[in-house]
């Protein structure tokens, strides 16, 4: 899997709302009503980064806010692995954790 490039990072992050790229990452930041509601969403998270051999690094912080780092670390940076991986995440929230 190759790293992308300035132009496919910009275009891929356009398409994911909220999504930043940050220190060879991408993130975003989830907030949520509590920390219940929080928490599951990272029960979420863990099982489709499982599926795919695939783990970001995850934050719950100020109880109900989630923060999700997404990169290949055999790479370097990030891949298409990764936005991948974020675009499940979005559709797995989308269907209301």
């Amino acid at each position: 899997m190759s790293l992308l490039d300035k132009h496919q990072l910009d275009n891929q992050l356009k398409e994911l709302v909220g999504w930043e790229f940050n220190n060879n990452q991408i993130e975003k930041v989830y907030k949520f009503k509590d920390f219940i509601e929080a928490f599951s969403f990272v029960n979420v998270v863990a099982l489709e980064s499982e599926k795919m051999d695939h783990h970001p690094d995850i934050l719950i912080f100020s109880w109900n806010k989630v923060k999700i780092s997404i990169s290949t670390h055999s790479e370097g940076g990030v891949t298409e692995k990764d936005f991948e991986l974020a675009r499940k995440i979005e559709l797995r929230l989308s269907q209301k954790v």
